[in-house]
């Protein structure tokens, strides 16, 4: 399919469309990904925001990485009811030509540079997709999140199955271990 196609070589299915088939990124946000149903889809997620809520933010910066548009990312946080626990936001800007999205080298180092990080060292991404792949190489802790069997080849230096599992991990970073 055209959209997993886009999606493998650029990172973002948008990307391809934009490229090859002139699509303005903006109206397709609005048509799109702002116009999806999420109300009611994604709904609040106690155990996340307990999980989330535990991190000790004396030690890490909880901050929010994706690939969509900022109303996108924004709206999807605001549902989860977790939008309030974390300290900004780095989204793929659909207003600027060419995009910088993951998995690209550019995307990490915008993230590193708006949260602040003085260092690729201090950096934790947790994501959800091996398209993450080979950037073990640059980032110092990159996990994947997967709900299928572990790979023979790894595509992060960690893989877990369930955010909860980052406390075994990363206990330091957790105000208590339960």
């Amino acid at each position: 399919m055209l959209h997993q196609r886009y999606y493998k070589d650029y990172g973002l299915a948008i990307s391809g469309l934009v490229m090859h088939h002139k699509v303005d990124p903006l109206e397709y946000n609005r048509e799109v990904d702002d116009a999806l149903p999420l109300d009611g889809l994604i709904t609040p997620n106690p155990e996340l925001r307990k999980l989330l809520e535990d991190l000790d933010t004396t030690r890490v910066k909880p901050w929010l990485f994706t690939n969509a548009y900022i109303t996108h990312g924004q709206r999807v946080v605001k549902l989860l009811g977790i939008d309030d626990l974390f300290e900004g936001i780095t989204f793929c800007d659909y207003s600027k030509l060419p995009f910088i999205c993951k998995p690209h080298r550019e995307m990490y180092e915008k993230a590193e540079a708006e949260a602040g990080a003085s260092s690729t060292k201090e950096c934790y991404f947790v994501g959800m997709s091996n398209m993450c792949e080979g950037l073990w190489l640059l980032l110092t802790h990159n996990f994947e999140m997967t709900h299928m069997p572990e790979p023979v080849e790894k595509a992060s230096e960690f893989q877990i199955r369930d955010l909860d599992s980052l406390r075994p991990i990363f206990p330091q970073f957790f105000k208590t271990s339960q």
